[in-house]
């Protein structure tokens, strides 16, 4: 039986673990509703020197660059659960319509938890795009396992797949684990992702811990200058139950200090409550990391689903 570790994680903490954290409580109750005032209709590409990011929610994007369209983690249901009728469901709607999307070309899945993995969602982009699918290995089984349409194939950390002669692709180690079940734990491998393109890499973390940051620094060595970050936020309370496989938001700004990217954004937070804290407390202590770092200001940003930017 094959599983996939990384020695610098701890491993993923156990039902006795998940017990103890529902008994103590202390779970802050978010709004039903959270509403965007955005809604993005993204152009039908990207050429040229720029970097079109828009955030879609939690953790997915749609990444627009050397005229390629990449889809981050694309979940497009109402809530991150292998069923329809539970679990946690998402407090706004996703910041581009689907019917909006232009034609998409790639598809990055960071690992399977459900709030990153939405084969609903696959199912609907390979009906509609046929895109190249590309995640860590052993994802494959889950989304073959529900839609065996989907072109989907499978790397290890370290591997680059070019997409064009502007635009590639390496899988990079992220301190995390994965599971669709009880009993499948770390079967399949979980990745952060470096992107080239015509600007300058962009990193970016479907999830991890912290740890001893090495990891962080390692992207700054091998993959320098690092020209966007997108890092998660949110997902943190309590820390005993989450630290070593979901940063914090000061833990992130020192994510950032270590990759040394020009600027980053903010994600994993304010649209699914898989955790304790408050909808708007990631937000609340970026801002005060932020101010004890001392950071420039607008080197890392919060946009709300529906919100682009463009870099250059």
């Amino acid at each position: 039986m094959i599983r996939f570790y990384n020695y610098a994680s701890a491993k993923p903490k156990g039902i006795l673990d998940v017990l103890r954290w529902k008994m103590e409580g202390g779970k802050s109750k978010w709004p039903k509703k959270s509403p965007s005032k955005f809604s993005d209709i993204p152009p039908r590409q990207i050429k040229g020197d720029k970097l079109r990011l828009s955030y879609v929610g939690h953790a997915s994007w749609l990444i627009q660059t050397g005229g390629r369209n990449i889809l981050f983690d694309p979940v497009w249901s109402d809530r991150a659960s292998p069923f329809k009728w539970i679990g946690p469901k998402r407090v706004n709607k996703p910041g581009i319509a689907f019917e909006n999307l232009p034609k998409i070309d790639v598809v990055l899945i960071s690992h399977g938890h459900y709030d990153h993995l939405d084969t609903r969602t696959l199912s609907k982009l390979e009906k509609n795009f046929s895109p190249l699918v590309i995640a860590p290995l052993g994802n494959d089984i889950a989304i073959r396992r529900a839609d065996s349409s989907i072109r989907v194939f499978t790397y290890d950390w370290n591997q680059t797949i070019i997409l064009n002669s502007d635009v590639s692709v390496t899988l990079v180690p992220s301190l995390h684990w994965n599971a669709r079940g009880l009993f499948d734990y770390n079967k399949a491998l979980w990745a952060s992702f470096v992107i080239r393109t015509p600007v300058g890499q962009l990193y970016i973390i479907g999830d991890s811990g912290y740890g001893s940051g090495s990891s962080f620094r390692r992207i700054r060595q091998l993959y320098s200058p690092i020209r966007a970050a997108i890092l998660p936020i949110g997902g943190y309370e309590p820390r005993w139950f989450t630290s070593d496989h979901h940063m914090n938001p000061e833990e992130a700004v020192q994510a950032l200090i270590d990759c040394d990217a020009e600027v980053a954004f903010a994600s994993h937070h304010g649209t699914f409550q898989l955790t304790n804290e408050a909808i708007n407390a990631p937000e609340i202590a970026l801002d005060k990391a932020k101010e004890a770092a001392k950071l420039t200001p607008g080197r890392f940003l919060v946009m709300r689903p529906g919100e682009a930017r463009i870099v250059r």
